[in-house]
């Protein structure tokens, strides 16, 4: 039995952003960069879709945007999360309109955080706290990672590629 091809639909890729001169402009230009790439996928999946599991492990396109906005509140608030594989799976009641809006709410945390070697807020007292530097830094690996996961699964889901 031979697959049937899915109609692709193609958006123009984006490139790396041209950000300004300064290191805290071209960290936070990155990051601001994959964070649009990888709500993007998410916003208009058809929610069912969305929630599916793409792969074997589990791993579907709205849980990754869902584990996304925990990973940016315990960086950069310090907010405790005592079961991280949990956050891989959005609540039922969740569409994807919310979960994408959480995720929006979540980035504009770093706005308040302009000095790059400040320490961040840590949930863990007695541990030294990482520079806002080693967050960003962190964070564009981070969601880079989960913006590759995104891009196949959106695919998958409805032939959906670029960024």
């Amino acid at each position: 039995m031979t697959a049937t091809p899915r109609p692709r639909t193609r958006r123009r890729d984006t490139p790396p952003p041209r950000t300004g001169d300064s290191e805290a402009e071209v960290l936070r230009g990155f990051l601001d960069y994959l964070r649009a790439s990888v709500a993007a996928k998410v916003e208009g999946a058809p929610g069912p879709a969305a929630r599916a599991a793409g792969v074997p492990s589990g791993t579907n396109l709205l849980g990754l945007l869902h584990h996304l906005t925990f990973v940016e509140r315990a960086t950069f608030l310090g907010d405790r999360v005592a079961d991280w594989p949990s956050t891989f799976h959005a609540a039922p009641e969740d569409g994807v309109a919310d979960v994408v809006a959480r995720y929006r709410e979540a980035n504009a945390v770093l706005d308040g955080c302009a000095d790059l070697g400040a320490p961040l807020p840590r949930a863990q007292p007695g541990k030294p706290s990482p520079s806002v530097r080693w967050a960003l830094t962190h964070l564009i690996e981070e969601t880079g990672r989960h913006a590759g996961h995104a891009d196949i699964l959106r695919e998958l889901i409805d032939g959906s590629t670029g960024r």
